[in-house]
């Protein structure tokens, strides 16, 4: 898929910005401030309806403004669509050619975005909940199904944890619960599983077309248990074990959404082990294979470099440029980039206002 044109009104710093963007390389380059990663950060509001920075929706709104819109031109092949997405300090309404949605997820289906932002060098040191949200949303782009598991889980979850934070919780209810949590966390893990195991299938080819060295990155996933055939009874065995601890804490301790994913270096965990640069590459690495295990080339991912050419040398500067020219279309901010042979946009910061 391709962003043909973006329309930002009042969106974080621009007033109003027009582009049309081309296939392959993208690049966006201008000062500091100038509103580069406001323009990617809209982007990937296209496609989870949530920004990557901001907490709130009303942090997108311009000082002084009511109102922020998102225009954009999406191409999926010969399909086009026109996505409008206002955001109010009410509230937000997302139109896909003309007609509100009510569900994300309609969203989703349209646009798929992958990010890379400087924090992510941090990825496999920082909280788990990062890595479970790059799992779930990579997963949720390939699968709908998987979407619907982790939305029903989500519920069923909170429905437990309102039982445990009960004066006197209802104990065949909990058990009610916890049997839908077993059922709806072993479709979850069996997708997980297949999952890394299809990254680890491509994750050294990747890697090696970014540093030229052949050594062995392996993603692990770490299940409450395992999905096998014993599943169900190890899976009661485990939630039965935690029983005391969750009446004692008021929450589902264990579960799906306490799971975990580390990268190994040569059989050493990188996080504790590997270096900065290292852990970079590893990081870039496994953001980017999503994109090879889409299959259909329409639906390909627009991909999102924010600030990652800054910290990598020129020799892997090159070696990224080349590899990233393999894809449907790309975005790369930095204050300064000399990159032959792409849309070169320069972002100029706008005046002050003055009041």
């Amino acid at each position: 898929m391709i962003i043909k044109t973006i329309s930002l009104r009042n969106f974080r710093n621009h007033s109003s910005f027009h582009f049309d963007f081309s296939n392959n390389l993208n690049v966006l380059t201008g000062e500091n401030a100038a509103g580069k990663t406001n323009i990617v950060e809209a982007i990937y509001y296209l496609s989870l309806g949530r920004s990557f920075r901001a907490n709130e929706d009303i942090e997108l709104i311009k000082r002084n403004q009511d109102q922020a819109e998102i225009n954009a031109t999406i191409e999926e092949g010969e399909l086009t669509r026109k996505i409008k997405i206002k955001i109010t300090r009410q509230g937000r309404v997302i139109m896909i050619n003309g007609k509100n949605i009510q569900k994300l997820s309609e969203l989703a289906k349209c646009v798929n975005v992958i990010l890379f932002q400087p924090k992510d060098v941090m990825l496999f040191s920082g909280p788990p909940r990062d890595r479970r949200n790059f799992l779930d949303i990579s997963i949720s782009k390939k699968s709908a199904m998987y979407l619907d598991y982790i939305s029903r889980y989500e519920k069923v979850l909170k429905e437990r944890n309102d039982i445990l934070k009960s004066e006197k919780p209802d104990r065949t209810l909990l058990d009610v619960t916890t049997d839908l949590l077993i059922k709806l966390s072993g479709s979850i893990i069996s997708y997980r599983q297949m999952y890394v195991k299809d990254i680890n299938d491509i994750l050294n080819k990747i890697t090696r077309a970014l540093t030229g060295v052949n050594e062995k990155f392996e993603l692990k996933y770490y299940p409450f248990v395992s999905y096998d055939t014993d599943y169900t009874e190890n899976a009661k065995k485990a939630f039965k074990r935690a029983e005391e601890s969750d009446f004692k804490h008021k929450q589902t301790s264990i579960g799906v959404h306490r799971e975990d994913i580390s990268i190994s270096l040569n059989g050493r965990d990188i996080a504790i082990f590997g270096s900065q640069g290292e852990n970079r590459i590893a990081a870039l690495a496994l953001k980017l294979s999503p994109y090879f295990l889409i299959e259909d080339k329409d639906k390909k991912p627009i991909v999102v470099l924010d600030d990652v050419m800054s910290e990598l040398d020129d020799k892997h500067q090159q070696r990224l440029i080349k590899f990233l020219r393999k894809f449907n279309q790309v975005f790369i901010t930095g204050t300064k980039l000399d990159i032959p042979d792409c849309n070169h946009l320069l972002i100029k910061k706008e005046e002050k206002e003055v009041f």
